[in-house]
């Protein structure tokens, strides 16, 4: 396996913090890697996939449990038009809120279940952000995203 040509953060969204969180990243983490490119997954589908990247989902969770509005599109094409992702090595933000103990961050953990399934390959444990931890995070993601980078590139040269 080659060293990818860049970190591909996909943002699922619904207030804009998985955005900021990914944002974030890219300014702190430029460093270690050729490139980053922050793409909101409005109207993706699992083709986003065949690129040459290492991938962090960094999602919120909404409503019930689910994946925000605008990543429904790209997590429900995994299902309706799956296919091998034996090549794929990506990393998890969830982003939730404790206060909600039965979903706690279940739109990052479903996208986790679904690309594992897929067989893709998650390098290190989901990041769980909560909500009402009183941190900030952009702080606590991106020095997650800063570890989970060096070890990812570790990983894939």
């Amino acid at each position: 396996m080659s060293t990818p040509s860049k970190l591909l953060i996909l943002v699922g969204t619904m207030t804009n913090t998985a955005e900021y969180v990914a944002q974030a990243i890219e300014m702190d983490c430029g460093d270690l890697v050729p490139a980053i490119e922050v793409r909101l997954m409005n109207g993706l589908d699992g083709t986003v996939f065949d690129e040459d990247a290492l991938y962090v989902i960094c999602t919120s969770t909404y409503g019930a449990g689910d994946v925000p509005d605008n990543a429904r599109h790209l997590y429900e094409s995994l299902a309706s038009a799956p296919r091998y992702l034996g090549s794929v090595r990506y990393g998890v933000i969830a982003l939730g809120d404790s206060a909600y103990p039965q979903t706690f961050c279940n739109g990052g953990l479903r996208f986790d279940e679904r690309l594992t399934d897929l067989g893709a390959v998650r390098i290190g444990e989901v990041f769980r952000h909560d909500a009402s931890a009183g941190t900030e995070p952009e702080v606590v993601c991106t020095a997650w995203a800063r570890d989970w980078l060096t070890h990812a590139l570790d990983a894939t040269a």
